[in-house]
């Protein structure tokens, strides 16, 4: 067994200590000290990370009571210096005792229980035996879990037997045959929890919740709690303040100003169609005019496929055609026909696309393809060009 420094004092941050026993793996040293700070992996929380006599602990894990720590390399001495990563620790701390706090509200608020708890590098999630939060119901639970903690609520910690477990008011009664730690806020909340807390909800800083999804039948709520939502905030302020400048305007009128833009950009694009719509009917009635037969081959630099695809409309609204165009810019080749014929666009391109490493695939009258590079385009081109003159000849 080892003694777990970090039950009994959760804001030690160095001690010093002996080697109680170690192995080596996989040229890998995973020791035991006499006594330890460092929370090894488990109950959601990540487990620490610091040096011993400098040298970086990678992994820290329990197994049997005791806590066996992983590093590259052996320390030497009989005493060792340890010190943890404690912005690390200090911010699982803040993140564990807030997820108890923002579930006992969840459930105070909604009874939304919590069933999962994740907690990451990047990302803190709680997940709720729930299928919707609506946008004011979230606010509402945030208002209330920030002013618990601008209530600095006491966090209490300690052990009891399982004789004892049903004189508490546990959120989840855990099925246990010794003594387990328990996790109390104030008047708030009372779990059954292994990991490392805060002293009082003052700690914890601040809760901000950022999102929820659906997820297993529930929805999955993610969250962030002091210094890493001070860092978002200040991060998302950057942001704003940024946008704000480059639209020569602030906070306050921000949102006005993109809706404006947004209205701006409708208009503009109402109009580029109209402006597509002529240019395009002019342009389809030229190309009526020098095809072949019913054949309209053409390629096109400066058109994409949704371009090609109204030019493609507007020549059967006044001709029986069957159309064959490239465009350049998007390596992509369209095949369509207009009604009165026997070809089938999606079956022959299907057939014969693979060949020359395209992809795509269509319907009976209206086919695409996508390729790689411009030569096997143009070949595939030239494939469907000899194939449909050979068809215009029978």
């Amino acid at each position: 067994m080892s003694n777990k420094l970090y039950y009994s004092n959760p804001f030690l941050k160095m001690w010093e200590t002996n080697i109680k026993e170690m192995n080596e793996r996989n040229n890998q040293y995973i020791i035991q000290l006499e006594e330890t700070a460092f929370y090894p992996e488990g109950g959601g929380q990540p487990a620490d990370k610091g040096t011993i006599n400098g040298i970086k602990v990678l992994d820290v894990q329990e197994r049997n009571g005791a806590i066996y720590h992983t590093l590259d390399e052996l320390p030497e001495g009989d005493l060792l210096k340890c010190e943890i990563d404690w912005k690390r620790r200090f911010e699982h701390m803040q993140h564990h005792t807030g997820q108890h706090l923002l579930s006992a509200v969840c459930i105070e608020l909604y009874d939304a229980h919590t069933v999962s708890f994740h907690l990451g590098v990047d990302t803190v999630t709680i997940d709720l035996n729930v299928q919707h939060l609506s946008k004011e119901q979230l606010d509402h639970i945030e208002h209330q879990t920030n002013l618990y903690i601008y209530e600095n609520r006491p966090v209490k910690t300690y052990m009891v037997g399982k004789e004892d477990l049903s004189k508490l008011p546990l959120r989840k009664t855990p099925e246990v045959d010794e003594a387990i730690r328990i996790v109390e806020i104030d008047d708030i909340d009372t779990s059954a929890c292994c990991g490392t807390h805060v002293e009082s909800t003052g700690q914890i800083g601040m809760i901000k919740i950022l999102k929820t999804e659906k997820h297993r039948g529930g929805i999955r709520l993610y969250f962030k709690c002091g210094y890493r939502a001070l860092a978002d905030y200040d991060a998302t302020h950057q942001v704003l303040m940024s946008v704000g400048a480059k639209l020569n305007t602030n906070r306050d009128t921000l949102l006005a100003r993109l809706e404006q833009i947004e209205q701006d950009q409708k208009q503009l694009q109402k109009q580029l169609i109209e402006t597509k719509e002529k240019l395009f009917s002019s342009l389809a009635e030229q190309l009526i005019n020098e095809k072949n037969d019913h054949l309209i081959i053409q390629s096109f630099d400066e058109y994409n496929m949704k371009d090609l695809q109204l030019i493609t409309k507007t020549i059967f609204s006044k001709s029986e055609s069957i159309v064959l165009f490239r465009s350049n810019s998007e390596k992509r080749l369209l095949l369509a026909q207009s009604s009165g014929f026997s070809l089938d666009c999606g079956a022959l391109f299907k057939e014969h696309l693979e060949q020359f490493n395209g992809k795509g695939g269509g319907s009976k009258v209206q086919a695409q393809a996508m390729f790689e590079s411009d030569e096997k385009l143009v070949q595939f081109e030239e494939f469907i060009v000899n194939h449909l003159l050979i068809q215009t000849e029978d």
